[in-house]
Formats: structure tokens, sequence, C-alpha cells
């Protein structure tokens, strides 16, 4: 162990002699299980919960069950245990907080999955708000709750709980002990054929049979029958639905081995180039991935022909469409598979016929699929429109995953850095010495071969006073090129890799600039102080003389008795309710940074892109009084092929002098090519953790760029990476001072997705105003 484990545990020895007597024993379980960082983190959270006052019970519970939930669900859990413990003890007593701990091991080992624990601590931390006496039971049945309900299922009996008695404890009480009637009818309907959990290792083993590798297997706690529950591949595992029925005369344990048999014939044949998704749109994507489902269950029946019977069985037990087009697919995917299928359909009988004697050629990989997928496009595209991916979907093909797999690219950034690391200069870090010997050298140029980077500021005798050599020879620094697609509307496709973005740096200016803007807008702020306490989260707040709640409020319930002793009628709000305020949001503030930034507006006394300044300074001060992440960056463009994005603040920068000088040295120039900067913004949003994610855009004018002539390809393009925006689900609002605005900007952003200031001068005080109203 570690001196800060040696140091922890003696700590922890001091506490009570009842824990001192287990440490040793626990300590010994957790280090096999554990790093010493996370053995670091289990002891902390010891002292946290002894620091609590709730006894040396608690501090025991929790020394002895976290070893084993470690086991199953990995070491990564400790630290979100440990949260959700804490979140609880404010909530309820310490001897829930200790029953939680008791069934944790259960929970992790019925779960089998770290993602799902914390989801079921989620639930617990839910509970915890809505229905607190409901607790203790639950962590008392878990066991036999979990033994027949997904964590999806115990989600939602557990609300059907909560809605039915939530002002009835005695019943709410019986319904969580599994002692009503209503219950175990509940519980019934929940229950499910064959859990993930049961079957997880003979998967595991089912798999590594046939293919002579191992799968990682996991679990998905998705809504039985939305698209989300299908199976998908992703970052090389296997996740599966967490439950399974029987799929007619199909047992769930044969789906599930159908299934699993699926994704893993993906990866074992799905090498070869990516399939060519620029140009599809999702259905499309659908159809073609229909077809290469088909291939590589071709090839894998080759070397396991018992799996042959296993898929068709699937096929024919599944019902039929009534859709005619829908019923075509499902006869083409029985056909597809099994080469004797005869099949009167004239489409199905000539695809079928090319497929199976393309496979008797040889493999000749995913370009079989693409072929014949876009022939089948073209065959259903003839005869009307392409039914929605969300028919598609529907389709019974229940053990076939999403094909997610086969449209994954790596990220544009990375494969951008992959293409120029064999020229790329590289980068070191000399001594001081070093650069003083060696800096002056006349050959140098622009192909050098290396970067020096001194990490403080070097003056050199003879120099400028205060004139550093890195704002004498330095350059500022620039990103690897980012690639993104553009929206071609006359030809209705994505030009895929079209527009080349790179992150660039403004020179700094002068914070102090940035402190005399809020002394200016002194009145302003202090207007906006009342908007910023109140959108503050309290964290958990008590509402009291409510007629229903969490707990009874004694002094109400007092006064209430007195009233009806001396003859009044009592006020019946004698319960005190608690109601979390939380805040789950990630702001981008998107900066248009073109040449007309530069001009003074009608109706203002200086110029945008000062007005810009002022009122990014108002917003951060905002947003940081409230706490919720913020970034600002901006944008200009000098044609497609040098899109410049600057990072003025990022998420996890603090709003400090550097952040401000950046910020103070804001300039403007160039063009305004919006969507490549859009596409670019929900690339770090969508990185973000927040459940709710807005991009606000701050701009003058409609996109333009000096190479698109057509005023109408831009705006098109813009409105399809605001589309992209949504379906990432980022929000995107844009904040135009121009005019004439109201020709473009709804189409462009939707009806509820813009707003137009007709007066730039209150530029900064409407800005932070905007930004409270969008995210209250």
């Amino acid at each position: 162990m570690t001196s800060e484990i040696h140091t922890l545990a003696d700590e922890l020895r001091g506490t009570h002699h009842e824990v001192a007597d287990v440490l040793d024993a626990c300590l010994a379980d957790a280090s096999r299980v554990m790093s010493s960082d996370s053995q670091v983190r289990y002891l902390e959270a010891a002292l946290a919960l002894h620091r609590l006052g709730r006894g040396h019970e608690l501090v025991v519970t929790w020394l002895e069950a976290m070893p084993p939930v470690a086991r199953e669900a990995g070491e990564a859990i400790i630290p979100d245990t440990a949260s959700a413990a804490l979140k609880l003890a404010s909530m309820v007593s310490g001897q829930v907080v200790g029953l939680l701990f008791d069934s944790l091991p259960t929970a992790a080992r019925r779960l089998g999955d770290a993602e799902l624990l914390r989801q079921y601590l989620a639930l617990v931390h839910q509970l915890s708000g809505r229905a607190p006496r409901a607790l203790r039971p639950l962590f008392t049945h878990l066991d036999e709750l979990l033994s027949v309900l997904t964590l999806s299922g115990l989600r939602r009996w557990a609300q059907w709980g909560i809605q039915a008695y939530a002002r009835d404890y005695e019943r709410l009480t019986a319904y969580f002990a599994l002692a009503s009637p209503d219950s175990q009818q509940i519980l019934q309907q929940e229950r499910r054929g064959v859990l993930f959990v049961d079957v997880q290792r003979r998967l595991g083993f089912y798999l590594r049979a046939l293919w002579g590798r191992a799968f990682l297997l996991r679990p998905n706690a998705a809504e039985p029958g939305s698209p989300e529950a299908r199976p998908f591949i992703a970052q090389g595992a296997l996740h599966l639905p967490d439950a399974l029925d029987d799929a007619g005369p199909v047992s769930g344990l044969n789906v599930y081995r159908a299934q699993c048999a699926h994704a893993a014939a993906h990866i074992a044949f799905g090498d070869g180039p990516p399939m060519p998704a620029e140009a599809l749109s999702p259905a499309q994507r659908y159809l073609v991935g229909l077809v290469e489902d088909a291939r590589v269950e071709a090839l894998a029946t080759a070397a396991f022909p018992g799996l042959f019977p296993l898929w068709r069985n699937l096929l024919q037990a599944a019902p039929r469409s009534e859709e005619p087009t829908l019923a075509m697919l499902q006869r083409l995917a029985l056909a597809l598979l099994d080469p004797d299928h005869g099949d009167e359909h004239p489409v199905v009988s000539e695809l079928a016929h090319r497929f199976h004697q393309g496979v008797r050629a040889g493999d000749p990989g995913p370009a079989l699929a693409a072929e014949l997928g876009l022939d089948l496009i073209g065959h259903l595209q003839s005869a009307g429109p392409l039914p929605p991916l969300s028919r598609l979907e529907a389709l019974p093909l229940v053990y076939r995953d999403d094909n997610r797999f086969l449209w994954a690219e790596p990220e544009p950034a990375e494969t951008a850095l992959q293409a120029a690391r064999s020229n790329a200069p590289v980068q070191r870090r000399p001594g001081l010495i070093e650069m003083v010997n060696e800096l002056d050298c006349e050959l140098a140029g622009d192909d050098a071969q290396e970067i020096w980077i001194l990490d403080t500021e070097y003056f050199r005798d003879g120099d400028p006073e205060g004139v550093s050599v890195n704002e004498l020879e330095g350059r500022p620094a620039a990103s690897p090129p980012f690639h993104y697609p553009e929206w071609d509307y006359q030809a209705q496709l994505h030009r895929p890799d079209w527009v080349t973005l790179v992150e660039r740096r403004q020179p700094a200016g002068n914070p102090d600039d940035l402190a005399a803007i809020m002394a200016e807008y002194r009145p302003v702020a202090r207007r906006l102080q009342r908007v910023i306490d109140s959108l503050i989260p309290q964290g958990l707040v008590r509402q009291r003389r409510q007629e229903d709640g969490d707990e009874i409020d004694l002094d109400a319930a007092i006064r209430a008795r007195i009233d009806l002793r001396a003859g009044h009628t009592p006020d019946q709000r004698v319960s005190i309710r608690y109601h979390r305020q939380e805040r789950d949001l990630a702001v981008l503030l998107l900066l248009d940074l073109s040449e007309s930034a530069n001009d003074v507006l009608p109706g203002a006394d200086r110029p945008l892109i000062q007005l810009t300044r002022e009122a990014t300074t108002l917003l951060a001060w905002a947003a940081q009084g409230i706490g919720d992440p913020f970034a600002v960056h901006g944008f200009a463009s000098e044609t497609r092929h040098d899109v410049h994005y600057h990072r003025f603040k990022d998420f996890d920068q603090p709003w400090d002098d550097a952040a401000r000088a950046r910020v103070a040295g804001l300039s403007a120039g160039l063009s305004t090519r919006m969507g490549a900067a859009l596409r670019h913004a929900g690339h770090y949003l969508s990185r973000r953790p927040e459940r709710h994610r807005l991009v606000l855009l701050l701009s003058d004018g409609a996109p333009s760029d000096i190479d698109a002539p057509d005023p109408q390809y831009l705006r098109q393009d813009t409105r399809k990476a605001v589309e992209a925006l949504h379906a990432r689900g980022v929000h995107a609002h844009c904040l135009t001072l121009d005019p004439a605005a109201d020709q473009y900007v709804q189409h462009l952003f939707g009806p509820r997705g813009y707003t137009v200031l007709d007066h730039p001068q209150r530029l900064p005080e409407k800005l932070p105003a905007l930004f409270a109203s969008l995210t209250r």
C-alpha cells in the first residue's frame, strides 16, 4: 500500500474499534480488485461517511460492500457510489443509506454493467426525492425484484407505485415490500422472458466456441420496442438488450444467440473500406445495411452451417407486414439468407440471384452490399418514395443490430492528423541554454523540421524592451485541419470533406479593458443580478404549507391540532415537500467575426465588434454567476478552404485574466461561412455530459463567402447544419442584428430559433437577457 493509503487507514482505525476490526480484511479484499488510486478514493469516502455523524455502522457497511461491487462493476463506480450515498444521506436516515450499501453487491451482480449500476443509483436518487419511505422495503426486496425485472422494468414498476400511492404511506410501503396485490400484478406485467445477466456467460462461451476469441458483451437498458433497444456494436463491445422474450417458437435464449452471432459476424467479416455514407439518407443506409447483413451471414453460415437454421427460423417466424414495400423487404431478407428459397417477386428474385452468384464467386467485401443496396434503392424509388426510417426500423428483424458499426468513421481531426503525421514538424521543448545558443539560424524557414517550445517567455539582449522572442519571431499556433461536409441544395447531397476549418489564435488584448466595460455597464449588471439570482440552483429546496408532501411539518400539524380542539377549521396544509433545483446545461457562444463586424450599425455609436466585446463580457459574467459551463468561440472564413475558428474560452477554462485577455483581443475580418462553424461548435458541444446543450450564435447578417456567389447555397447549408445539431441533441439559437433578417432567418433556424435585435446599441444588455430567458 502507498503511504497515502496507510495514512487514511490509520485515520479510519481511530474512528471506532469496530471499524478497526474490519478494516484490514476489507483492505485486503479491496487490493485484489482496486488500484491504489481507487483504494484512496474508497478510504476517503469512508472518512466522509464518518463525518456525517450517522454512526460507525454506516462506515463498516461501506467498507464491506464496495469490494464485491468493484469486482462486478469495476472500480470506476466507487466515486459515483460515494457521491450518490452522500446525496442520499441528506434525504433519509443513516439506516436507509446502510441498506443501500447492503443491496449494492446484489444490484451490481444482477445488472452486470457499471453504466446500468449508475442508472440504478440515479433511480434511487429520484425515489428519495419523491417517495423516501419506499427505499427501505425496496432495498430489502431488491434481489427478488432484479431476479425477474430489468432495470427499465424496475423503473416502471417503481413509478407506478409512486403515482398510485404517493399520499398513502401505508399502502406505498406495502407496494414496495411486494405485499400488495397491485405490486404483484405490476411485477408480472413487467417481468421479461430471459434476462441478459442470466445468460451472459453462456453467450460469451458460445461466441468463443464459434470464433475462437473473446467478445465483450454489454447490456442495453433501453425501453423494449424502441429503436434504441436494438443490438448495436460500439467501442469494440456487443450491446444486447437487457432482456428478451420468446420470438414465436424461438426461445429467448436462441434469440440472444442469433443476435450475438450476427453482431460477431459483422466484426469478423466487416473488414474493408467504409460504406459511402455521405450521399445516403438514413433510410437508404438502412437498405444498404440490409444487404450487408445478408453478406456477413452468408460467410458465417459457410463456416458454421448450424447458424443457418437459427437465423432462418427467426425470419420465418416474424409476423408479415401489411405494407407492400415492407413485406417485400422481409421476403428479400429471407431470400438473401436462403439460396434455395424461391420467390416470385421479380425484384427479390433478381437481387437474390445476383447476391448468391457474387458470394459463390468469392467474397467481394462491402462493395457487393453497396452495389446491390443502391440497386434496391433505385427499384423502390421507381415505384414511389422510400418509407421513412421509422417505418423501416419497425421491420421484425429481431436479431439484427442497427448497423451503426458499418457507417462509423474516424473523427475528422484524427483522420487529418494521421494523414499529416508523416510530414508534420516535430515539437520539442528545449532547455533555456539550448534556446540561447541555437535559436539564431539563417537556414531556418517555413519547412523547418522542428518547432521549439519554451514554457516561459524569452527576452534577448538588444531586443526592444518588453518584447519577447515569441512576439518578434513566433507565429500563432494553429490546429490540424478539420474537414466537414457541405450541403449542395441543387444536387440534394452533402459534399464530403468539402470545407477545411483550422483553429487559430487571435492576439490577446488587455484584460483591464473588460473591467472598464463592467464598470460602464454597472446599472445593467445590477438589473441582471436579480435575474441571475433567480436562476442559481438552490439545491434541495424545502416547501412548507403543502397539502401533500414528503414529510409532516410538525409546527403546522400542532397548529392544526390546536385549531381543531378550539373548534376552528384547521389548515390542511401540514406537509413539507422537497424540491431539488439543479441546472444541467452547457452553452457555447459563437461569434460572427466577419468584416462587417467592424462597421457602425445604424442606431449605434460604436463599431459592432466593440458592442460584441461588451456583450460577451456581460454574458460571461452572468454565466459564471449562475454556474453554467460556457464557452466563447468565434469564426470567419476565406473560401471553403480556409475557415478560421477561434476559441477564446473553453468549457473547462476559468473566466480569468487569460480568458478576458483573449476576449479583449477580439478582431473581425473576412467572410461568414456559418454552416462549417456551427458543425465545429457542435463537435465540442456533443462531447459535453450535460443534458441540455445550446449554441447561441451572434451574427449581423446572412451566411456568405467570396467563393459562393449563389446566396441560397450557404443559407441552405446552414439550415442543414442546424438540423444536424438538433439530431445530436444540440439546440441552436441565432441573435441577429440584420434588419433584413426576417426574410431568411426563420428558414435557417426555425420559427423559435432566432431573435432579431432592432437596436444594436442595446446588444450588451440584450445578449445576457436572451441567455437567461433561453436557459430558464
